[in-house]
């Protein structure tokens, strides 16, 4: 599929929406007036017609099909940019979707936040003008305005709890005992890496140390620490104890409102490793079945079984857990509808805390996607169903959408959400994806996002990705950390 640009910017949008209707397909962005338009192509315009307007052009020639559809624009209005791009964004929309017979549910957004943007919408133009501009401008389905608003009204209590100081911890451990089939994070198998895991850990204390040393510096306060990855719980025990005493001991945790280990693998899970976390005051873990099929948990890549994870589940339990995290994902491969529901059934009685429910991603390094994977119509109106029997059930059972984002190439176009039984939302994840205050991210993969609690202002600083580039290059890493105080100053001086 090529898309050819001509006399506008906006390639970056248009190419994205293009890839919500085709994900199996290579764009090539072309500039050049002359070319030979063949199909499969998206030729989009933008030419003066008449004093003070403008004309916005998309035409689809794909196959057999040809289709074109023309706008104008007036030059004199303040948002004119942003309106040329919405314009030409609806029109291509209208064109694949008359084309391919799918209406991707959160119409012309393909950004991740969309929760953020409709709040951003409230505070302009108000509450009812906002809800109109989101299904009438953006495309959204009244299904997934409604869902929008929901969850923004149960973020709001969360978001207050930052105050200007508040900042979050996230600690990356990049290891897994082996990479499932649709992932793309950064992580090492554990056959492969073991050797670096001690050295990796000590020198993930030292950086945690450094961190908080600075925080006590700029007098900043801890909201929620969340050690991720990878699957921490790869850790052995001592480990597990050594990384959680250094935070305790480092940082002041007495405003620590939520302490998460990701447990996510049921196969790691042992309880020495689970008292370890729960002694070393995290109070909650998540535990991520994806599936409750085996067939497709072999399928992925998973090395364990339905029945492994519901015998981790109830070990958190005796443990003492008092808040268990479970993940679900929508549109597996070879997944049916019903075995999807008889995952979310099983899920629901063993009453977790909260369910955060994916929707499969087709990310470009993922083994699915290396291995040739592709998306279809059938593969989007499968996941779109198990979402709407998600709502339905988890809501009958007092679960309530708390924070919500997207993913590029996901299939139908969908989303990752969070629901959560009250009291029990995850106060990390609404944070970090509304971008409320500094996340400061400590080992291989870790991103820290300075954060202007004045301005949406953010300053990101990247650590090295692969543990054994943060272990050979762990002193120049840590001298990226200079610009965490000239930063805060600025703020408060």
């Amino acid at each position: 599929m090529k898309l050819y640009i001509i006399n506008h910017t906006f390639h970056y949008e248009m190419e994205n929406l293009i890839r919500l209707f085709f994900p199996n397909d290579k764009i090539e962005v072309c500039r050049d007036e002359q070319a030979n338009f063949i199909s499969p192509c998206v030729i989009t315009s933008l030419s003066n017609v008449e004093n003070d307007f403008v004309a916005i052009t998309a035409t689809a020639k794909i196959c057999d099909y040809f289709g074109s559809r023309t706008e104008k624009v007036s030059t004199n209005i303040s948002n004119y940019d942003n309106e040329c791009e919405r314009v030409l964004a609806t029109l291509i929309f209208y064109l694949l979707q008359e084309y391919t017979g799918h209406t991707p549910p959160w119409g012309i957004l393909t950004g991740v936040r969309p929760i953020k943007l409709f709040r951003a919408l409230t505070d302009e133009m108000g509450f009812e003008n906002a809800r109109s501009h989101y299904i009438e401008k953006f495309l959204v389905t009244e299904e997934k305005a409604n869902l929008a608003i929901a969850t923004e009204e149960n973020e709001k209590a969360i978001l207050d709890l930052s105050q200007d100081r508040s900042f979050s911890l996230y600690v990356s451990i990049p290891f897994c005992p082996s990479r499932c089939s649709y992932c793309s994070f950064v992580s090492q198998s554990i056959e492969r890496a073991k050797k670096l895991i001690e050295p990796y850990v000590e020198l993930l204390c030292t950086e945690i140390k450094s961190t908080a040393d600075i925080v006590k510096k700029l007098g900043l306060r801890l909201e929620t620490v969340y050690i991720g990855g990878g699957t921490p719980t790869t850790l052995e025990p001592y480990l597990l104890t050594k990384l959680l005493s250094t935070i305790n001991n480092s940082f002041d945790m007495s405003t620590c409102r939520e302490f998460t280990v990701e447990a996510g693998r049921p196969d790691t899970i042992t309880e020495a490793k689970l008292k370890a976390i729960l002694e070393g005051g995290a109070d909650r873990i998540s535990i991520n079945p994806q599936t409750l099929n085996d067939d497709i948990l072999e399928l992925i890549g998973r090395k364990h079984t339905a029945q492994e994870t519901i015998e981790a589940y109830q070990l958190a339990r005796q443990v003492g857990f008092k808040h268990i995290n479970m993940d679900l994902i929508a549109g597996l491969p070879t997944e049916s509808y019903e075995s999807f529901c008889n995952t979310l059934d099983q899920i629901i009685r063993l009453d977790p805390e909260s369910i955060t429910i994916h929707t499969l991603s087709m990310k470009k390094a993922s083994d699915l996607t290396t291995q040739g994977m592709s998306l279809y119509k059938k593969d989007a109106e499968n996941a779109a169903k198990m979402h709407v029997r998600c709502k339905l059930e988890l809501s009958r059972c007092e679960y309530r959408p708390y924070y919500l984002y997207r993913q590029s190439r996901m299939v139908g176009n969908l989303e990752n959400i969070g629901y959560a039984k009250k009291g029990y939302d995850g106060l990390y994840n609404v944070f970090v994806m509304d971008e409320t205050h500094t996340i400061f991210g400590c080992g291989a993969g870790a991103v820290t996002k300075l954060k202007n609690p004045n301005t949406n202002y953010l300053e990101r600083i990247f650590n090295y990705k692969y543990p054994y580039e943060y272990i050979n290059q762990f002193e120049e890493m840590i001298k990226r950390k200079s610009a965490y105080e000239p930063f805060y100053e600025k703020i408060f001086r």
